[in-house]
């Protein structure tokens, strides 16, 4: 199956809270975000411009730098293996991924050094990228 893929043109971070943190508002700012919080961690996924660590102590962690890759859906739930599949061809290319799906799609980000890579990787395997 050929996918239409967006390039999301901002730059975004990963971040790593205790899990007993409240949620910073500056994790919601943006059209992008991602909230997960567990037993070990609150995980946090959100432009990179708005991060502030300053309130969260030296256990609060940030990797910046990622760019985000939307496989545009909405997907059936019947559908299987697209991320399997996109992160099978980023493996093959070398490229690191971090992945969130939703209820309508799934999205991988690449750090930003890694871009052209994907891109090129995706193009090769039939998939369309809108960047």
């Amino acid at each position: 199956m050929n996918l239409k893929i967006s390039l999301l043109r901002d730059k975004y971070a990963v971040c790593r809270l205790n899990r007993n943190e409240r949620i910073p508002e500056w994790a919601y700012r943006g059209d992008f975000f991602s909230i997960t919080r567990t037993d070990d961690e609150l995980s946090l996924v959100c432009l990179q411009e708005n991060v502030d660590l300053e309130d969260f102590g030296e256990d609060a962690e940030c990797e910046k730098e990622w760019r985000i890759f939307k496989v545009e859906g909405p997907l059936d739930f019947s559908l299987v293996g697209i991320l399997a599949n996109l992160s099978c061809i980023m493996k093959e290319a070398g490229v690191s991924i971090f992945a969130v799906s939703t209820y309508d799609t799934d999205y991988i980000m690449v750090k930003e050094e890694k871009v052209k890579e994907a891109v090129n990787a995706l193009k090769e395997y039939g998939h369309e990228v809108v960047e």
